[in-house]
């Protein structure tokens, strides 16, 4: 398994943007399809983005299309999750996570997971 630290996470007013970093440990990090969770109090972890190990094919759901992209840098070790135009909604703790299968929007396809970092968007 990799190990992963997001970072980035913080409080934004609605409309605002951040981005978000995930470091991999793992020399062999250009093999992973990486993805992005949120999962707000109460809910279900919910996907966000997932990006290949190549960078060519990103995918995101309908909630965030248009406003989040995802992006790596396979020499830095690190992918990225940029979050504009954030909406109250979108308030949650972010995971990163990283896949040795094709590329997935589903939890359960993640084998290795970061510890989280909250994003909080004010009204």
């Amino acid at each position: 398994q990799v190990q992963l630290v997001e970072s980035g996470g913080g409080l934004v007013q609605a409309g605002g943007s951040l981005r978000l970093s995930c470091a991999a440990s793992e020399r062999t990090f250009s093999g992973y399809n990486m993805g992005w969770f949120r999962q707000a109090p109460g809910k279900e972890r919910e996907f966000v983005a997932a990006i290949t190990w190549s960078g060519r094919t990103t995918y995101f759901p309908d909630s965030v299309k248009g406003r989040f992209t995802i992006s790596r840098d396979n020499a830095k070790n690190t992918v990225y999750l940029q979050m504009n135009s954030l909406k109250p909604e979108d308030t949650a703790i972010y995971y990163c996570a990283a896949a040795d299968v094709p590329l997935s929007r589903e939890a359960s396809d993640f084998s290795s997971w970061g510890q989280g970092t909250q994003v909080t968007v004010s009204s």
